[in-house]
């Protein structure tokens, strides 16, 4: 039986993409306390069905996809850029292309402005009409109104006119940080990309018996299952070693472990990979807020994700990507491994120091790098210890002597000297498991 908070997060997931929705509507709808509906419709905004905005309300949205997360919605632009919605409310579920900054002559504007565009502009109506009348939503800079003709025209053609107090560079450098943002997130492989289905994967139920268990494994040759109850909720994982010796006729419940480790869908793989290095495991239920199976990974899958993360180009550099990109490979005199690295804007703290958060990179990346050199593969960063660390200035360059102290099979231990000019700034250890291929 689905809780409240379940049927609520069903009713909008019914509705129509546009329809608006209220916290006392809900709750009539559906029986329930107004607590519970807005808590519930709060729930629904962070998982992307529904986006709230001041003086328009909540309206139902499309939830995006992985392959178009860059692209925004004309109600997420009004949030980005506390707007105010001028007109073309039932519009701003759409999606739009792209953006267009309106600083040329009204014909030549319209050239560049197509249907599902965004044009932004100051307080030119006339551009504001012929825009809308072009298929495009209208951003109005500098807090200016419009000809109320034009609102009127933006109702008809369910096109959003927006209008911001912030200036039009602002206000593009706002929206471009914002899709850069959903970039970054999209190039993050996260379980829910590489899970094999729950209409894919075998279970068994607590009220099966341990027979089921051999009946499964005959199908499958697989030894490992998820335990799940009549809501489909996770209750327990079954493998060889608990039913060794079990009699046939228990009921599989009496020799399963309770409470396994489980991921969620929005898990990112490198944490997952983790989680299974770390607990020895091989294969990991995922499971929706509910703790209802969505589906299972196994180590293969998250290996081989590992792997195709690093063949990828990135689309969206974090400071990560940023402060490795900087790193120069060498072998001094002793044969032993050296990275130069050069501080650079990005990477320094508001004093015009290096930031500590980079600092923490640049020695993470050097020990990570000469440990592969040692064993090929996969590794997990277990313990960083920093010593010491000193202030380094703005366009100067560190060297990085990373030495390796101790490499098995599971674990590596790397000490980590930085120096700037021939000085030392920062001395590190580093500790990490390694994950063979």
């Amino acid at each position: 039986m689905a809780t409240k908070h379940e049927q609520i997060i069903q009713h909008i997931e019914s509705l129509e993409i546009g329809n608006k929705i209220s916290v006392r509507q809900v709750a009539k709808d559906l029986n329930v306390s107004e607590g519970t509906a807005y808590r519930a419709i709060k729930d629904a905004e962070n998982k992307g069905l529904v986006s709230t905005i001041e003086r328009v309300g909540t309206i139902r949205i499309e939830k995006k996809k992985k392959e178009n997360i860059e692209k925004l919605t004309y109600a997420e632009i009004v949030n980005i850029v506390d707007g105010q919605v001028l007109g073309g409310r039932e519009g701003l579920h759409k999606t739009l292309n792209r953006f267009v900054i309106g600083a040329m002559k009204l014909e030549a504007m319209m050239r560049y402005t197509g249907s599902g565009d965004l044009l932004i502009v100051g307080n030119r109506n006339q551009a504001h009409q012929e825009a809308i009348k072009a298929g495009a939503a209208v951003l109005i800079t500098g807090g200016f109104d419009t000809d109320d003709h034009v609102k009127v025209l933006a109702d008809e053609y369910k096109l959003p006119i927006i209008s911001t107090s912030y200036d039009t560079f602002t206000t593009a450098t706002m929206i471009n940080r914002a899709i850069y943002d959903q970039l970054i997130k999209k190039e993050i492989v996260v379980v829910e990309d590489i899970l094999t289905p729950v209409d894919r994967t075998f279970f068994m139920k607590t009220t099966d018996l341990v027979e089921k268990w051999y009946e499964l494994n005959l199908e499958t040759k697989h030894s490992r299952y998820p335990v799940v109850d009549e809501n489909m909720k996770v209750q327990g994982m079954v493998t060889s070693k608990d039913i060794m010796n079990a009699d046939r006729n228990l009921p599989i419940e009496k020799v399963m472990t309770k409470n396994p480790l489980t991921v969620n869908a929005r898990t990112s793989v490198a944490n997952s990979a983790h989680i299974m290095v770390w607990e020895g495991i091989e294969v990991l239920p995922v499971i929706d807020e509910y703790h209802r199976l969505l589906g299972m990974i196994s180590r293969q899958d998250v290996l081989k994700a590992l792997q195709m993360i690093q063949r990828q180009p990135q689309v969206g550099d974090t400071i990560d990507d940023i402060v490795t990109n900087q790193f120069i490979e060498s072998i001094d005199e002793n044969n032993d491994h050296v990275y130069e690295c050069r501080v650079t804007p990005q990477m320094t703290n508001h004093l015009g120091t290096i930031s500590y958060g980079v600092f923490t990179t640049i020695v993470t990346e050097a020990g990570s790098r000469v440990l592969r050199s040692y064993k090929k593969g996969d590794l997990v960063i277990e313990n960083l210890t920093i010593y010491f660390m000193k202030p380094v200035q703005i366009d100067t360059t560190l060297k990085v002597y990373p030495k390796v102290l101790e490499v098995g099979r599971k674990f590596g231990k790397v000490d980590v000297e930085v120096y700037n000019e021939g000085k030392t700034v920062g001395k590190a250890l580093l500790m990490a498991q390694l994950i063979d291929r």
